[in-house]
């Protein structure tokens, strides 16, 4: 692949976690970057700093601090960068989706079972004096209507809304790569994490049609599904730390999945030689999903 910066990286959601990561990767291999992300001021002040250190070191980044999934968001960001992209002569080589903006309830009222669990134990002649259990979660908060729709939409559909739009504006490279990020969760049942699994499903679903519909226009899209990452977000995650535990157990390499893990694979899909990639879900996860 050129590392002109006549092609660009569009990403989404980048100012933490596995975007952040990517936006660092790509710039360092030479894309000029456009970066969305939504964030209170201590938050964007972190992430421009960031951004601006790249600056300094020669990398080619437009910010925009805004809500990528209103329409106005999203138009505002396309004009801008169509501009960008005009002063150029660039297209968007890579577009990432790394929104992650949902609704961490649960569905129904968590009964602490503790107490079934030890005598169960028990009548199978288990030694439980040692025997560790999370804690019950007490979140009278559940899950309704609209909590399902935004956080389907934010991180599943709304990939579909922004690859349509760039399409249609003629932004894409002839040879463009459209990547979304899944996780476990869209398989496995966490409590409190049933609307993000349902918008991973989601996501998944749409990434194969797209690779299907989008392939005439040059365009290949696929899925990563990284191992449990130590970001921002898994620690939102009520129960995070049981999952942490856990994840670092069963992992064949005995840690999480860092978000330089996941952007090096996004970088990996943007280069020529993988250019056959289409429709798939790779997992960068160092075999965790394995065990």
């Amino acid at each position: 692949m050129s590392t002109s910066n006549n092609n660009w990286a569009l990403i989404l959601g980048g100012s933490s976690g596995i975007g952040l990561a990517s936006v660092k990767k790509l710039a360092n291999k030479g894309l000029s970057i456009c970066v969305a992300y939504r964030e209170r001021r201590a938050g964007a002040k972190a992430a421009e700093a960031t951004f601006d250190q790249l600056r300094a070191g020669g990398a080619n980044i437009i910010s925009f601090n805004m809500d990528a999934l209103s329409d106005a968001g999203r138009k505002k960001i396309l004009d801008d960068l169509a501009s960008e992209l005009e002063k150029s002569g660039g297209k968007i080589r890579v577009m990432l989706h790394s929104i992650a903006r949902g609704n961490l309830k649960l569905l129904a009222p968590n009964i602490d079972q503790s107490s079934i669990i030890k005598k169960s134990l028990e009548d199978l002649d288990v030694d439980t004096s040692s025997l560790e259990l999370p804690e019950a979660m007490n979140d009278s908060r559940l899950l309704n209507q609209e909590d399902y729709q935004m956080t389907i939409y934010a991180m599943g559909s709304s990939l579909l809304d922004w690859a349509n739009e760039v399409r249609e504006r003629g932004l894409f490279a002839d040879d463009a790569r459209i990547i979304g990020l899944t996780s476990e969760g869209n398989k496995k049942a966490w409590k409190a994490y049933g609307a993000v699994s349902a918008a991973k499903a989601v996501l998944e679903a749409m990434a194969r049609s797209m690779a299907l519909e989008l392939a005439p226009f040059g365009i290949r899209t696929n899925i990563i599904q990284a191992g449990v990452t130590d970001t921002p977000s898994l620690r939102m995650i009520p129960g995070s730390s049981e999952i942490i535990k856990h994840s670092v157990i069963r992992n064949p390499f005995h840690r999480l999945t860092q978000p330089e893990d996941v952007a090096n694979v996004v970088y990996l899909l943007s280069t020529d030689e993988a250019t056959w990639i289409n429709g798939t879900i790779i997992n960068v996860d160092g075999g965790e999903q394995i065990a």
